[in-house]
């Protein structure tokens, strides 16, 4: 009888936990459209920011290069005021300014070439660009600063 009983409540216990866990072929449909929805919005969103990501990017980079003209331009100007200054020097200082002159010149000049060619590459090679460039940037400046009031 004790058997007849567990077996009987078990056998019942089993019926309603797999009647419970069944669920209808629309109830599932319904379930993975969500899902699909779900999914398509996430796909829209990291879509969106990769875009905002770009532009901010293409922003970043544009205003970099505006100010990196402006300073090789104002290399380049303080250049050409040292160059007028020094015409009336003994022959002698005069080609020892020129000289160093064309080494601040070429450096400068490479600075440009180097802006010029830069390739969008990731962010990682953008920090490392800008960080490199910014340094080389600021040594120039206080080169020819230091060679320009020296005379």
């Amino acid at each position: 009888m004790k058997n007849t009983m567990l077996t009987l409540i078990v056998t019942l216990f089993m019926a309603g936990t797999m009647l419970m866990g069944c669920q209808s072929s629309a109830k599932k449909v319904e379930n993975a459209e969500n899902k699909l929805q779900d999914a398509k919005n996430d796909v829209t969103e990291a879509r969106q920011d990769l875009d905002k990501a770009h532009q901010d990017s293409v922003a970043e980079y544009q205003q970099f290069r505006r100010e990196s003209e402006a300073r090789i331009n104002a290399h380049e100007k303080s250049i050409a005021e040292f160059k007028a200054r020094i015409a009336g020097e003994k022959q002698e200082n005069r080609a020892k300014y020129e000289k160093k002159l064309a080494e601040l010149e070429q450096k400068n000049s490479d600075m440009k070439k180097s802006l010029d060619d830069y390739k969008a590459g990731g962010k990682d090679k953008w920090d490392s660009f800008k960080l490199k460039f910014n340094e080389d940037m600021d040594n120039l400046g206080k080169a020819l600063k230091a060679f320009t009031e020296k005379k």
